[in-house]
């Protein structure tokens, strides 16, 4: 084996091909597209999940059940190791804070918080809904918890 075949016939930037050029380039005449057929006129193109006559997949598989995931709330669970780390000491922990800190970006309809972590500082809780550990750990620390409606 000869090194220099190794890399040989490779090109970081190949060329495009280009239609159209006459007999000599090998892509005159009919430009790659044949004689006849679907293919060789103007401005055709299968649609997406097109199945040649064949009955599409989309129309075969069951359309049956119900998914909730639309109609779901939308959660969003923060630790308290997150707010042990994001919050001093005394502050409020609402809705609002959790965005202006960036916790909470985007929309969601209910905040939980859950209880991984520590908590040493004493936090207003005011969330729709929280863990039992969670809550045991902010009382513990010596904060409050109000649950929102």
């Amino acid at each position: 084996m000869i090194i220099d075949d190794v890399h040989r016939g490779i090109q970081k930037n190949k060329q495009r091909k280009r239609i159209g050029r006459g007999p000599g380039s090998g892509h005159g005449k009919t430009s790659g597209r044949g004689h006849n057929g679907y293919y060789s006129r103007s401005g055709a193109s299968r649609r997406v999940g097109f199945s040649g006559g064949q009955m599409p997949l989309a129309r075969i598989i069951a359309k049956r059940g119900f998914n909730n995931n639309e109609f779901a709330d939308k959660v969003l669970a923060i630790n308290v190791s997150v707010l042990e780390a994001k919050f001093q000491d005394g502050d409020t922990v609402n809705p609002t804070t959790l965005a202006e800190r960036g916790l909470a970006k985007g929309t969601f309809d209910l905040i939980k918080v859950l209880g991984n972590g520590d908590l040493t500082k004493k936090l207003t809780v005011q969330v729709h809904r929280l863990s039992r550990s969670a809550e045991e750990k902010i009382q513990k620390a010596g904060g409050t918890v109000e649950a929102l409606s």
